[in-house]
């Protein structure tokens, strides 16, 4: 299988881990030992240099307390903040 070539999902992901493991106030160590995982891997997948199999993102929701549905949508909530920044210009088209 071919990592993803989606820049915008792989930087989503990498911000939700790291500001999901900010939210509970633990460090990188910390969350690389619960899940049994080194910690370098955990600062690549957090710098979008790394992708996580299957395995090790159910592993990575449960080690930052979520489900992986849950880490789904709160990626998918980073997603949407990249790619819509706040202060962007949109085009709204409204038909009278």
């Amino acid at each position: 299988m071919r990592p993803s070539r989606n820049p915008l999902l792989i930087q989503a992901l990498a911000a939700a881990i790291k500001a999901r493991r900010s939210e509970l106030q633990m460090t990188q160590e910390a969350l690389a030992l619960q899940i049994d995982i080194d910690r370098p891997f955990v600062t690549l997948l957090e710098g979008g240099k790394k992708q996580p199999s299957l395995s090790v993102l159910w592993r990575l929701a449960s080690g930052l307390q979520m489900t992986a549905a849950e880490l789904a949508a709160y990626v998918d909530e980073h997603l949407a903040r990249l790619q819509h920044p706040a202060g962007s210009a949109a085009t709204i088209e409204v038909k009278i």
